[in-house]
């Protein structure tokens, strides 16, 4: 992974990639026409898959939402990204996962054979085009993460994470402002590099600011979008 800068010309969120980039119409539209796929429910905390093993499906969310985090030497967790409704978990070359996927709660996968879009793949260049834009958006995804936890503060983090979910609800035609987080505060430590004392204090300093409010653990209502922004380092007088 590189480094690349979180602000651009265009406030583009270096996280906002991290909640976008399976999120293909493209692919979902070319998986569609698979049939043999199968249903698979998974309780919280149970495993999708794990890191190097054998790879024989490609996992699309339906419901619920999965977080991926690859183990590190020492012991702990990195969590490199969460895939929500829509979003692919497994894409790639790879003939075993790279990073291991966990259910955050009651999730619903849907489960498509890889050869069977290394089939469709085949017989469809313009699938096989779609595949490569969407694992090359997920390379840009992976470096904007780097950028984010290695070179921004606690604070800009976390705004970050929330202006990225609030793009997101955009695109998906939702209320913006009103951020529902599936997963437990510790997730979100393990996302940013955090301890989760400070995503906790980084939450309450935000709320005791006025740009949120936090009605239950799981709900975050943005008050102030261009605050938040501010905070995140998306305009050129970003504060922290």
């Amino acid at each position: 992974m590189l480094t690349m800068s979180l602000y651009s010309g265009e406030s583009h969120s270096g996280l906002e990639g991290a909640f976008a980039k399976k999120s293909d119409t493209d692919v979902r539209r070319g998986v569609e026409g698979i049939s043999n796929s199968t249903l698979r429910r998974l309780e919280p905390r149970e495993h999708v898959c794990r890191e190097g093993e054998a790879k024989h499906y490609v996992y699309q969310v339906e419901n619920g939402a999965v977080c991926l985090y690859r183990s590190m030497p020492d012991g702990h967790r990195q969590i490199m990204d969460f895939a929500y409704p829509g979003d692919f978990v497994g894409l790639g070359t790879s003939e075993r996962h790279l990073l291991s996927g966990q259910a955050i709660g009651p999730t619903r996968l849907r489960c498509i054979p890889v050869s069977a879009i290394r089939q469709l793949a085949g017989r469809n260049p313009e699938f096989c085009f779609q595949l490569y834009e969407a694992l090359s958006a997920e390379l840009t995804a992976a470096r904007d993460l780097l950028a984010t936890v290695g070179t921004r503060s606690a604070t800009e983090r976390l705004a970050s994470f929330l202006i990225a979910l609030a793009r997101r609800n955009e695109r998906g035609g939702f209320n913006s402002n009103r951020i529902v987080l599936p997963m437990l505060r510790s997730d979100i430590a393990d996302f940013l590099s955090l301890t989760v004392e400070t995503v906790s204090r980084t939450f309450t300093r935000l709320k005791q600011r006025g740009i949120i409010d936090l009605p239950q653990s799981t709900l975050v209502i943005i008050n102030d979008r261009d605050e938040l922004e501010q905070v995140a380092g998306l305009t050129q007088q970003a504060c922290a």
